[in-house]
């Protein structure tokens, strides 16, 4: 279910005009429109979400079945089983989750705000801005490394804020020219994002073997060895950033129509994109520092549930959504078929030939 879609355009007048859907809704701050269809995509996506999470819960060394994952969720089960599930395999999972929700998130506000499928934290440098900072928390400080967030559960997380902030800060500098444009906004960004990762391996060439070792690891995007300290930060960027987002909804519809229009409304664009960017950046910056930059999760999954759904934009909800059933099942295949060292990201490089797919499909329109 996305959020409010109240202005629409007029099929006979053309100008766009602000309407009451039948099916509209208020809940103190956020208006929005029902949409059984995106309801019930995100309902799908929420148990199969709860089935891969008991799954994968159970698989390891010591394999449990999923009853007994249950009974131990629920306070039941034999005690080293339930050691092995909560302390062991719990937090890497709930880390997977909250990582895939925030990502798939940012990937829907991000999409929505630059009104282009292939704006994307991963595409418009956010996610190497904030890797280039936590790498350096460590390196710089001489921390243990980023695996255990190194100096505190929340030190790595605010440096990695402060990196995607800075990047898209500099992307919107320079792709500025009385509004933005889609073009210049991703070239700029993987200009960004470019010179972001060659700092990154400046650092790694800088730092000690064991500091390289564990930094090359998690730069795979990596839920292994994840602790509860690991789950805090990437559970409150959530918690935090969802009802922010359900809140920005209107604004989306409202910029979705274009600034003039959207000034025409009464809204203040700059502002409201400000908001929108800001949330987008804080919820991929936090994913990025508790499990490394895990590529894309914020491209691919709003355009799939955006498919799915129906509407004109990425679903909020729905998105977050699929973002965690897809990193949770990406580190089940790891886990079980690729072997345990495998990094989650390595898995969710399948979605490079739906990058390809995005870049190719304008050509082929203009052509035909």
């Amino acid at each position: 279910m996305s959020g409010g879609d109240a202005a629409r355009r007029s099929p006979t007048l053309g100008p766009p005009v602000l309407t009451t859907a039948r099916r509209g809704f208020r809940i103190g701050p956020v208006t929005g429109v029902w949409r059984p269809r995106a309801a019930a995509v995100a309902a799908v996506a929420a148990v199969l979400l709860v089935v891969v999470c008991a799954v994968n819960l159970g698989r390891g060394d010591f394999p449990i079945p999923v009853t007994e994952v249950v009974r131990i969720l629920l306070g039941g089960g034999d005690s080293a089983d339930a050691y092995i599930v909560t302390e062991l395999r719990l937090p890497r999972t709930l880390t997977g989750v909250f990582v895939g929700a925030a990502l798939g998130l940012s990937g829907a506000l991000t999409q929505a705000v630059a009104r282009n499928p292939l704006a994307s934290p991963d595409i418009l440098g956010v996610t190497d801005g904030a890797s280039l900072f936590a790498v350096a928390s460590v390196v710089l400080a001489g921390g243990a490394g980023v695996s255990g967030l190194a100096v505190s559960p929340f030190g790595t997380p605010i440096a990695a804020l402060a990196g995607g902030l800075v990047a898209a800060a500099l992307v919107h500098a320079l792709a500025y020219r009385k509004g933005l444009d889609g073009f210049r906004l991703l070239l700029v960004g993987v200009g960004i994002s470019s010179a972001a990762v060659s700092l990154t391996t400046y650092l790694l060439v800088s730092a000690n073997v064991q500091q390289a070792g564990q930094v090359l690891t998690w730069l795979r995007g990596s839920l292994a060895s994840r602790s509860w300290e690991n789950v805090v930060p990437a559970a409150l960027v959530v918690a935090i950033g969802l009802p922010f987002a359900l809140v920005l909804a209107f604004r989306l519809a409202a910029l979705e129509l274009g600034d003039e229009s959207a000034r025409g409304l009464g809204l203040r664009v700059d502002r409201a994109r400000a908001g929108v960017v800001g949330v987008a950046v804080a919820l991929a910056a936090v994913a990025t520092a508790c499990a490394g930059p895990i590529r894309f999760v914020a491209l691919v999954v709003p355009q799939i549930l955006l498919r799915l759904s129906g509407g004109s934009r990425p679903p909020l909800v729905g998105s977050a959504l699929g973002g965690a059933l897809l990193v949770v099942t990406a580190d089940l295949v790891a886990r079980t078929v690729l072997g345990e060292a495998v990094p989650v990201g390595v898995v969710t490089v399948v979605g490079a030939p739906y990058l390809l797919y995005l870049l190719v499909r304008p050509t082929r329109r203009r052509t035909v």
